[in-house]
């Protein structure tokens, strides 16, 4: 087999790497991938936002499966574009891609099928939302209706400062582009996990749950980034609270879809906050998450090819997934200054001993070939990822791995997991 992967991130290099290490798969190309995915994918340049050239792309390899990553080429309806080419392809349709690019497509979706998530409001005006904001309480959530990077929600601590919020999404001056639509959400406190699930429009196959690190500081402080950090491990659900997510959340969103017209074949991606008053829908993505792919299918044990390709075919029902036991980690080496501006170009030392750490992949979520050296490219640069029986000795092997790593404003995190460990 040939496998196609659209995207140029971490989550594409982890996918990447999975995907290789099926006996089927002869050859793997990421069109554009990044200075890091050379040792097992074929790069080839394309723009992510063409959707022509994209096409154009699959048309020329002839690929046996084509992978689309990112949310973008989703939302652009890639995947509609592909199979109308006959190309086999694993990823939802610009129509079932909105429960991600549409945020209040997916509350409105959430309502209707008595999905439980947070009490919300969609506004279509700044004069709306200020007479909406009036029921709640702060803190408040206010979002951007559509994709933002995971740059687009704003936690609140007063009714004011919320529609000031709102106020520069629906200008474009918080995003550089002009929302028709904000929500606002009530907030909810407790532990977030990504629960991540595949499916073929009708079955549902979880994958290992993780959690995941959204703040820019230690100790979950400053601003939201794209994650800069995950971990996961057998314990961090029960049995019984996944049967009752797939029960009451995962599969009810498929049949929802489906019902609607709308069928859903891919990755379904649920935000969910452990609240009190049980598990609360915060948001779904409609594509692998990242950084939990990396950790994720670091701890996948059967050939990652083969499920994607059962859902293409609507056979997920006869699949199993087999996982390591124990724990992974992934830590995010960022550019200083992130998620703000940054600079880039910088030489990266150290890839080659940090790849020699046992049960370690470092995949590469922002970096760029100069010549025979690579340098920092975006503002995630590296997810330095670990595999082991526990989850401290994975941070210890993620962390040791970090330590041979080198680039100028090099900035991580060192208390990946640490709600996990203080339980």
């Amino acid at each position: 087999m040939k496998v196609l992967i659209f995207g140029s991130g971490g989550r594409e290099h982890a996918l990447a790497w999975s995907v290789k290490r099926s006996d089927r798969v002869t050859e793997v190309v990421c069109a554009p991938g990044n200075g890091g995915m050379a040792a097992v994918a074929r790069c080839v340049p394309v723009d992510l936002k063409d959707l022509d050239e994209m096409v154009r792309i699959a048309l020329a390899e002839q690929p046996s499966l084509t992978i689309v990553g990112p949310e973008l080429p989703l939302s652009l309806g890639l995947v509609d574009a592909l199979q109308q080419e006959g190309l086999r392809v694993f990823g939802p349709s610009r129509a079932a891609a909105m429960l991600e690019t549409s945020k209040g497509f997916a509350k409105r979706f959430l309502q209707r099928h008595n999905i439980p998530t947070a009490k919300y409001a969609v506004c279509d005006s700044p004069a709306e939302l200020e007479k909406a904001i009036e029921k709640f309480h702060p803190p408040i959530v206010v979002k951007a209706d559509g994709l933002a990077a995971g740059k687009g929600v704003i936690i609140c601590d007063s009714r004011r400062i919320a529609v000031e919020a709102a106020g520069g999404l629906f200008s474009g001056k918080l995003l550089g582009a002009a929302e028709q639509q904000v929500v606002i959400e009530e907030f909810l406190e407790g532990d977030e996990i990504s629960f991540l699930c595949l499916s073929d429009g009708t079955h549902v196959a979880p994958l290992a749950p993780a959690q995941d690190h959204k703040r820019i500081g230690e100790g979950d402080t400053g601003p939201n980034t794209g994650g800069m950090g995950v971990y996961s491990t057998d314990t961090l659900l029960e049995p019984a609270m996944t049967e009752w997510i797939l029960r009451h959340i995962a599969e009810p969103t498929i049949q929802g879809m489906a019902y609607e017209g709308n069928s859903f074949v891919g990755v379904l991606y649920i935000g969910l906050m452990m609240t009190a008053r049980g598990p609360q829908v915060l948001e779904f993505n409609a594509r692998f998450g990242d950084p939990e792919t990396q950790a994720i299918l670091m701890r996948l044990e059967s050939p990652l090819v083969d499920a994607l390709e059962a859902c293409i075919d609507g056979r997920l029902a006869e699949t199993s997934l087999q996982w390591a036991p124990g724990a992974s980690a992934c830590v995010v080496a960022s550019s200083s200054g992130y998620p703000g501006s940054y600079k880039a170009g910088f030489p990266i030392s150290g890839l080659d001993s940090a790849a020699r750490v046992p049960g370690v992949q470092v995949f590469h979520s922002g970096s760029a070939a100069q010549g025979d050296r690579i340098v920092t490219a975006a503002g995630r640069v590296l997810g330095v990822t670990a595999v082991a029986e526990s989850l401290e000795e994975a941070l210890a092997r993620a962390y040791q791995a970090l330590d041979e790593i080198q680039f100028e404003g090099m900035y991580y995190r060192r208390d990946i997991g640490h709600r996990a460990l203080k339980k």
